[in-house]
């Protein structure tokens, strides 16, 4: 199967018209997060100050399953369990990749490596050209993105593709989102006719091994 890019593939399965709704959705909920802790007492003790994030990750979390709700992202979604029984976690099913989210303090590293990212950034391995996998390069499950944002207070958002290897962070990512356009262009540039028969073919892999496998 031939590489594809990951930029490519990110801008075919999460095109700019979904893309044109992140940063209206996290300024929402990180404004609506500041408000609810601002009028709740409780919620202003050192220990939940120092725990900030966690109401802003909820906060976000509501929002973009709002836009999931509506079909303004036209996407399924599930709430799957962590590994370790802490929670779960939201996963948007793209039609050939998958995409959660995570807030972090450096969007030029991976968030911490739980199971579920580990898997996640290990099915990337034979999609998008890393010469450590040249060996092994078949459809092992569906793509793996995340969107990131941070921290305390809205300062980035990107897409981005996590590195099969987690030290080396990530194959593509973004511009910080917070500063490009968030008008959807009328017209969006041509594909490369190379770029789009190989994104082509590596989504009928995806459907194969989805088949093979007996995955939805």
């Amino acid at each position: 199967m031939d590489a594809v890019s990951a930029e490519e593939f990110l801008k075919d399965q999460v095109p700019a018209a979904v893309r044109a709704l992140i940063v209206p959705t996290l300024k929402t909920a990180y404004e609506a997060a500041q408000l609810m802790a601002k009028g709740e007492p409780i919620l202003n003790v050192q220990s939940a100050r120092d725990n900030r994030g966690r109401l802003i990750s909820w906060a976000v979390d509501f929002g973009i399953e709002q836009l999931l709700k509506t079909q303004r992202w036209p996407y399924e979604y599930r709430w799957r369990d962590f590994a370790q029984p802490t929670g779960r976690y939201l996963e948007i099913r793209l039609s050939h990749a998958v995409l959660t989210i995570s807030q972090v303090a450096n969007p030029g590293k991976q968030p911490r490596n739980v199971v579920f990212r580990e898997n996640g950034r290990l099915s990337n391995a034979p999609f998008f050209d890393l010469s450590e996998f040249d060996d092994t390069r078949a459809v092992q499950g569906v793509p793996h993105f995340l969107l990131i944002h941070g921290h305390k207070n809205l300062e980035f958002a990107h897409l981005a593709v996590p590195h099969a290897v987690y030290r080396r962070d990530w194959i593509y990512k973004t511009p910080n989102l917070l500063t490009l356009p968030h008008v959807v262009p009328e017209t969006v540039p041509p594909t490369e006719a190379t770029e789009f028969n190989t994104a082509l073919a590596l989504k009928e892999e995806i459907e194969k091994w989805r088949k093979d496998n007996d995955v939805s």
